[in-house]
């Protein structure tokens, strides 16, 4: 047996000084030799711990195999089994912390690129299927699905597949959510998202924008007046939260989702052609440490910024973003002041921002996340020259529903609660992703919308049942 290749087939990409320039796709997937050649890593285990790792239960090994053959539209039939946004998953899910963790080759060696490969399947797809998606016969009773985020999308993909009559309600004037307006088009571009939207779009599925459900229209008034059996809340994680200190109210002081709503969906990096104008500055600091913060630490230099430094309060082992975008923000010239807190953003008299002044920490015992916890150096404040502060330290679900609908049970960080299949306090009320479960990841939110899509499914039914 041939020696397998101890690490990863190399991903290839713009080289740094390239990308900054423009918001193309930073990386730029595999080849079909190389894709084989990486699917020739794969053990082809009997007892696959990566399909334990997945949470929408892929059959891993079985699409890897088809790569191996050169059965490339045998792979992604596989992938489409289980998960309808494979060209979404393989570039932004951490399969370093799922699939690929479990990986039997990462024991000794890399695990097998498994996000690569999914990548690569469902782009050659893209290039190469014929295939004409029919519309589903959709005769069942109608379904609403709030939101049109991965959990919102998956959800509503699932119940058309069931034969349900489903109506997305989405309040921006482009579906998608997180997907077009929080992920950077240099690292999921728009395109590949309305690829997926377009396909649920002619399976049957009816999407409605600048709707505001609990403005425009209540959960209550879809079940009752609109004649709705059940109804999917995925609307997410799109309240930011802020470091309360002094200055906050400057000019120049963005949340990391207004930053990158801007510029994603609003398309403010290419004013005055769109009408959306963003202030950048020559130099911005990006507090936090997330991918979030990487994305906006990373569109910041795209945007013209000269000098750009993520401020966070840990170390670099405690830092939430995946490593390849650590990576790819320090390639880019990202700047980072670890073991720092930011204490004050400091303005002018016309209250535009000027600096912002930190202190030194350093780590003490482990908190609740089991991250150690940073405590403050006594004296050791410091201040540097910013124009833009962007606040990037997470988000939590927006209250307009709970607060528009009687009954429904929240828990004391305003998520939704939910049992394990989705199912809420009242009746024919179904949530996930991280409306429940706070900001996680689009694999995990999807995984939510498919367990409930199954439940809405069974409840309709048992419904049915009694009224006859």
């Amino acid at each position: 047996m041939a020696r397998i290749r101890p690490t990863k087939h190399p991903m290839p990409a713009q080289p740094p000084e390239e990308r900054i320039k423009n918001f193309d796709e930073v990386t730029h997937g595999y080849s079909e030799d190389v894709a084989v050649q990486e699917a020739l890593r794969c053990l082809q285990c009997k007892n696959p711990r990566c399909v334990e790792g997945c949470p929408v239960g892929i059959d891993i090994p079985g699409f890897i195999l088809k790569i191996r053959e050169k059965d490339f539209q045998g792979a992604i039939d596989i992938l489409k089994d289980k998960n309808s946004l494979p060209a979404i998953c393989g570039r932004v899910c951490p399969q370093e912390d799922q699939c690929e963790k479990l990986c039997i080759v990462g024991i000794k060696n890399e695990p097998v690129a498994i996000g690569r490969l999914e990548r690569f399947a469902a782009d050659w797809e893209a290039r190469h299927s014929k295939a004409e998606v029919k519309p589903v016969e959709a005769t069942g009773p109608k379904v609403a699905v709030v939101g049109s985020g991965p959990a919102g999308l998956t959800a509503a993909g699932e119940l058309i597949k069931k034969g349900y009559r489903v109506t997305i309600f989405e309040a921006f004037h482009q579906p998608g959510g997180v997907l077009m307006y929080g992920i950077p088009e240099f690292r999921l571009p728009k395109a590949i998202v309305e690829r997926e939207i377009e396909y649920l779009k002619k399976l049957g599925v009816d999407i409605q924008l600048n709707v505001v459900v609990g403005r425009t229209i209540t959960l209550e008034e879809l079940l009752t007046k609109e004649g709705y059996e059940a109804v999917f809340v995925g609307t997410g994680a799109g309240l930011p939260y802020f470091l309360n200190i002094p200055g906050e109210n400057l000019n120049g002081v963005y949340s990391a989702n207004e930053f990158l709503t801007r510029t994603n969906l609003m398309r403010a990096y290419q004013f005055p052609k769109w009408h959306t104008p963003i202030h950048i500055g020559k130099r911005v600091a990006v507090v936090g440490a997330g991918n979030v913060a990487m994305d906006a630490a990373r569109t910041a230099l795209r945007l013209g910024a000269e000098e750009v430094t993520i401020v966070y309060r840990r170390s670099e082992a405690e830092m939430p973003a995946r490593k390849e975008e650590i990576e790819h923000a320090r390639e880019e010239g990202v700047r980072f002041k670890l073991l720092t807190n930011p204490v004050e953003i400091l303005g002018n008299e016309k209250g535009w921002v000027t600096g912002l002044r930190c202190i030194k920490m350093e780590l003490g015992e482990p908190d609740a996340s089991g991250r150690r916890r940073p405590v403050p150096i006594p004296g050791s404040e410091f201040e540097f020259p910013v124009d833009v502060v962007v606040v990037a330290v997470g988000q939590g679900p927006n209250p307009l529903i709970p607060r528009t609908t009687p009954g429904l049970e929240t828990s004391k960080w305003g998520t939704i609660v939910a049992d394990e299949t989705g199912a809420t306090s009242i009746p024919g009320v179904f949530a996930g992703g991280d409306v429940v479960t706070g900001a996680a990841t689009v694999i995990k939110a999807m995984g939510a919308g498919k367990i409930a899509a199954e439940a809405i499914d069974k409840y309709i039914k048992s419904k049915q049942k009694e009224e006859k």
